[in-house]
């Protein structure tokens, strides 16, 4: 019988507390720059994907992403309702911690991941659809593609592909699937051109996200050991280095270091440095952060071009930033042969942007089966938070 370790269960315990904190903050990050009239409802995105996955992953999520595996594709449903995942280790995804702390941590990830969406469509998505959406999108998109890189037998975990805490499992199959999104719903009324309306909110969010960030990635190594150290450590100097990068940038072209920009850039950076944080150096991982702050940058501007409104920018910072980290993650592994490990993890991001893009497009096909997928006009122009939620973020005026 696996011996369980005290230590590595409390880091991995604490580990998911840090990531859940991510999902709430991410709400908070999201709010700081929407209008006023759409705080609340931006908040509620993030808080109904907490509440709405964490079910899902017991009755059946978990078992479709990690239960025995069923020709490489999908885990069977043997875990239905967390059956069998209990007290004892399970030796094939951690040997030293209870299968049910594993699962709880797991969990974290699938509640964040759909959350990571909704910046896309902040602002004009009707309420009713997204709580469809969600929970449709978790079980048919992010549990596949779970199994197939992390789960045991999974095809491209099969294949190679690194990831170490979920750079292509959770922002590029987010990212593609906000800017599927944002496509299919069409831009804003009022076009997307507005200041974010509470810049300490956005920081606040960011910082908090940051801070979850430790759990993400440091507690993927599922133990308290040098790993999570290390992971920890390249997760700090990503998020700071992507922010210092894209801020110095912003301050050239346009000449002010604005909190925007830092934000952005500290996102950017702990997207990148998520698939390779136990797997490089510090120094790559600085090296990291900076390439994909910059990568990010130019995508914004690119968006920015484009007629798709992508309210909150998730394509180019989630989307894009796990893509170069990704990449990025063959090239600095420690004990990869470049090469070949570069065209597996390019294989890898490649089956995610196609799987992802085509079952989000479904997912949102059936929705509209049931109902439309936006506010009508005049709830846009008064608000989602009064017009979907009936109450107000703000009591004064």
């Amino acid at each position: 019988m696996e011996r369980i370790s005290a230590g590595d269960t409390a880091w991995v315990l604490t580990s998911a507390a840090l990531v859940m904190l991510m999902t709430p903050a991410l709400g908070f990050f999201y709010g700081g720059f929407v209008h006023r009239k759409n705080v609340l409802s931006t908040l509620m995105h993030s808080f109904f994907a907490l509440c709405a996955v964490a079910v899902q992953w017991v009755l059946w999520g978990y078992t479709l992403a990690f239960g025995p595996d069923w020709h490489h594709v999908i885990g069977g449903f043997a875990w239905l309702g967390f059956a069998h995942v209990g007290a004892a280790p399970n030796p094939q995804y951690a040997a030293t911690i209870p299968h049910a702390a594993f699962a709880l941590f797991q969990m974290m990830f699938a509640v964040i991941t759909p959350a990571l969406i909704t910046g896309a469509f902040a602002e004009r998505k009707r309420f009713a659809a997204f709580l469809i959406f969600t929970v449709l999108w978790s079980t048919l998109v992010y549990d596949p593609i779970a199994h197939w890189i992390w789960g045991h037998g999974g095809w491209l975990a099969d294949l190679g592909a690194l990831d170490f805490a979920g750079g292509t499992v959770v922002h590029v199959s987010s990212g593609v699937a906000a800017l599927v999104c944002a496509w299919m719903l069409g831009p804003r009324l009022h076009g997307g051109a507005h200041e974010p309306h509470d810049r300490t909110m956005m920081l606040l969010g960011i910082a908090l996200c940051w801070f979850g960030w430790f759990g993400f990635n440091a507690g993927s190594a599922l133990a308290a050991n040098g790993i999570a150290a290390i992971a920890f450590v390249n997760t700090d100097v990503a998020g700071a280095m992507g922010a210092l990068a894209w801020m110095t940038l912003a301050w050239w072209r346009s000449g002010s270091p604005t909190a925007v920009g830092a934000a952005a850039g500290s996102a950017a950076g702990l997207v990148a440095i998520t698939p390779a944080a136990g797997y490089v150096t510090p120094a790559a991982a600085i090296l990291i952060g900076a390439i994909a702050a910059l990568v990010c940058y130019g995508a914004v501007q690119l968006r920015a071009r484009m007629r798709v409104d992508d309210a909150l920018d998730v394509f180019p910072v989630h989307g894009i930033g796990g893509t170069v980290g990704a990449i990025l993650t063959g090239i600095f592994a420690v004990h990869a042969a470049v090469a070949h490990q570069v065209l597996v993890q390019i294989a890898a991001v490649g089956v995610v942007w196609i799987y992802s893009a085509a079952m989000t497009w479904v997912v949102l096909k059936l929705v509209m089966i049931v109902m439309p997928l936006r506010v009508t006009a005049d709830q846009e122009h008064l608000g989602l938070d009064l017009t979907q939620h009936a109450e107000p973020a703000y009591q004064w005026t």
